[in-house]
């Protein structure tokens, strides 16, 4: 055998052990990515109102599912800050929701989180997304759920919560046991409250459309998530 063989071999026997960590780094991170929970992730982003629903099914029962179809009864709603000023607390041990103006509160209502095997993340995060309503479908087994025209969505998350692991905001019509742990990971909230957060939190919603995507120009409030 050559030197130059030799060097070749030696150069091939070295870079194996390098691709293989590579490989195994590759696949954990897609494995990882693939094992976080999703918790309420929408079907589109239109924000659309879905027609003849049907039933929705939720903790093994059919409910009637909500039409939507109703013009919204209340009016966008000015604080007394500037939006910016505006905060969303969600305390998780009191199952308790606060939107605060500057130093006012705007609204205090109970809530339904994540139930322990599906919690609601915390820490601080902004709200990235809003939808008018959306279908969500998830869960297995016992918590398997389809739950179309899910009003005033508020999907939020940070730089350790993407987006699309689908944690919200949002209006409730499959129960009303507000105060106890009940969802997927989002924040259940009784409907007429999540409309009044709907149209108070930014981003602002431009008239006659049914989404909305933060950005630079028009930002979403910041939700503080804590035990």
């Amino acid at each position: 055998m050559t030197m130059t063989k030799k060097i070749v071999r030696n150069k091939f026997f070295l870079l194996v052990p390098v691709l293989v960590v590579l490989g195994v780094v590759v696949f954990t991170s897609s494995a990882k990515k693939t094992a976080l929970p999703v918790a309420c992730a929408p079907d589109n982003y239109s924000g659309l109102i879905q027609d003849n629903v049907g039933m929705a099914f939720f903790e093994g029962k059919e409910i009637p599912a909500q039409d939507m179809l109703a013009n919204d009864t209340n009016p966008p709603v000015l604080g007394v800050a500037s939006p910016s000023d505006r905060w969303i607390e969600v305390d998780l041990s009191e199952q308790k929701l606060k939107a605060w103006d500057g130093n006012s509160l705007f609204l205090e209502t109970l809530v339904s989180t994540g139930l322990p095997w599906y919690p609601t993340p915390q820490g601080e995060f902004k709200i990235w997304v809003k939808l008018r309503a959306a279908k969500m479908e998830g869960g297995s087994g016992r918590y398997y759920y389809y739950l179309p025209n899910v009003p005033y969505i508020m999907y939020f998350s940070n730089d350790k919560v993407p987006g699309w692991r689908g944690y919200s905001l949002h209006g409730t019509y499959w129960h009303s046991d507000f105060g106890t742990r009940r969802s997927h990971g989002c924040v259940n909230l009784p409907t007429s409250v999540a409309e009044k957060l709907y149209y108070w939190v930014t981003p602002v919603l431009p008239d006659g459309k049914k989404s909305v995507f933060a950005d630079g120009s028009n930002a979403g409030t910041r939700i503080v998530i804590h035990d």
